[in-house]
């Protein structure tokens, strides 16, 4: 009955009709539920720094020459720096008289920053300062980064207590790393707080009783990172230090391409409604009685 009141059954195109409404209606349907949508891998190439730091956590890093101290301003330093570093993957490593991985190379920003604000000089109980151990921790870690790829991050206020400045440049060359250096500290320097659990029992005094008085030895800094295609940067001020330091990791070639997966969504529905709308249409011209509503 809908066909005849459609179409005089004198009309050849009258039988297909059934045919093209079924048709159209399942495209239609098809367009609705999206049946052939799926996924597909795409590959792109992503630059990033490998970046290590070593934090100095040595005794003479608590000197309240920069406030609150050398250490808090060097921890500062590199957690407002991480979240401008994009996908750069980071590791943090802390050195005194011994050195120690706290946390190997990693994207993860977050986690970053959770380890860095835990770190005080307790951590380490050798005590001293050497730069050596340092890198060698650090040579460890980049062990599946090529060379010249690899960057590191030094944070200290430069006393070289066990003299290994020129070994630690040694094997930084020899392992094709760059060292960028921050000097913290003052040249006039401060007292050394001494804490037993957390409470301030003095400070440190010499042989003779007198108070020791802990500087800045940029130096030392100075030539790490001249020597190994580094730069030395100012580590007093804390937003120039972050500031430089943005600009010498993006400027930095010491970089390595990486292919990331990702998978985007590939939707079809625009085609079945296309062709669900055509069929409409082809019925709707080719109706002799356009003037019914269907």
């Amino acid at each position: 009955v809908f066909q005849d009141e459609l179409f005089p059954k004198t009309k050849r195109f009258s039988k297909f009709v059934p045919v093209l409404y079924l048709i159209a209606f399942l495209f239609l349907i098809f367009s609705i539920v999206d049946v052939l949508s799926g996924k597909e891998m795409v590959k792109s190439e992503q630059k990033m720094n490998n970046v290590m730091f070593l934090l100095d956590v040595s005794n003479s890093m608590n000197a309240e020459d920069i406030k609150p101290s050398r250490l808090e301003e060097a921890k500062n330093i590199v957690i407002n720096a991480l979240p401008q570093m994009g996908n750069d993957r980071i590791g943090v490593v802390v050195f005194a008289g011994e050195a120690s991985s706290i946390m190997p190379l990693t994207t993860d920003i977050s986690a970053a920053e959770t380890y860095l604000a835990g770190i005080e000089t307790s951590i380490i109980r050798n005590q001293g300062t050497d730069f050596l151990k340092a890198v060698e921790t650090a040579v460890i870690k980049f062990k599946n980064v090529p060379k010249g790829a690899r960057q590191i991050i030094m944070l200290s206020d430069g006393e070289d207590n066990e003299g290994n400045a020129k070994a630690a440049i040694s094997l930084a060359k020899k392992e094709g790393i760059a060292i960028t250096t921050i000097g913290v500290g003052t040249m006039e320097g401060g007292p050394v707080p001494e804490y037993f659990y957390g409470q301030l029992m003095g400070y440190k005094t010499n042989l003779l009783g007198e108070t020791v008085i802990s500087k800045l030895e940029s130096d030392a800094l100075k030539e790490i990172a001249s020597s190994t295609g580094g730069q030395y940067i100012e580590g007093n001020n804390l937003d120039s230090a972050i500031s430089s330091l943005v600009n010498h990791l993006k400027n930095k070639n010491g970089s390595t391409s990486v292919m990331v997966e990702s998978q985007n969504a590939i939707h079809y529905y625009q085609y079945f409604l296309a062709v669900a709308l055509l069929l409409f249409f082809i019925i709707y011209i080719f109706n002799p009685k356009r003037d019914l509503n269907f």
